[in-house]
């Protein structure tokens, strides 16, 4: 059970896994998106009726790290979350792959770095969840599978090794998927390799909360 205090403002923050398709208005039937980050929210909520705070999602689709910082200041420092959950990486793979425009694994530390010091700035305090990239199996292209896979530790070490200079929560993710494909296809929990299916969710968020909720509710 999640135990938020008056005034929380647990803040998602990512790419399109997190983006969920969420609303951009305040229609709060839509507000979080359909994803993960949706299913914590719910249960947020469902435990804290009491209790004033608020979930914000802020995940962008198709954004690398550099695209997180270059709204950092909009997206989440003026909104001072007390709990900051982030989750960014696939994209700085794929950019590469694609065009080169990606941030390898030194620059994406050095960014988050900058993300998280500003943060900090605003709020000591803060919560930081980091949430480690992960790839399952492209369904339709082979180059693409063979350079994620070869790329995809780089950048889930590259998170941990943040949490652990941050003291932030990390939520490991690739082992999850791993040991679910040992007996399923892989592309009924991440339809095209990258996106989770609604399974595919569901274990993110049963794994978010499994890490996050003793940090969480020992504030």
């Amino acid at each position: 059970m999640f135990k938020l205090k008056n005034n929380d403002v647990i803040l998602f923050q990512g790419d399109s896994i997190t983006d969920g398709n969420r609303g951009r208005n305040e229609d709060l039937n839509h507000i979080h998106g359909h994803g993960y980050q949706y299913i914590i929210a719910s249960e947020m909520y469902a435990d804290n009726f009491d209790v004033d705070f608020e979930v914000i999602n802020r995940g962008i689709t198709g954004n690398r790290i550099a695209n997180l910082y270059g709204r950092w200041k909009e997206d989440c420092l003026n909104l001072k979350p007390t709990v900051l959950s982030v989750l960014v990486g696939v994209n700085d793979i794929f950019g590469k792959f694609e065009c080169g425009n990606g941030s390898d694994p030194e620059r994406y530390k050095k960014i988050y770095r900058l993300m998280l010091d500003e943060a900090l700035e605003v709020n000591p305090s803060l919560l930081l969840v980091i949430m480690e990239p992960f790839f399952g199996t492209a369904k339709d292209n082979a180059e693409w599978d063979k350079f994620a896979k070869e790329n995809i530790a780089d950048y889930a070490a590259a998170a941990k090794a943040i949490a652990e200079e941050y003291n932030a929560v990390f939520v490991p993710l690739q082992d999850v998927f791993d040991e679910f494909a040992k007996n399923t296809d892989i592309l009924k929990l991440l339809w095209d390799g990258v996106h989770p299916t609604t399974g595919g969710h569901q274990l993110i968020a049963r794994r978010w909360k499994e890490c996050v909720e003793p940090r969480l509710n020992a504030r």
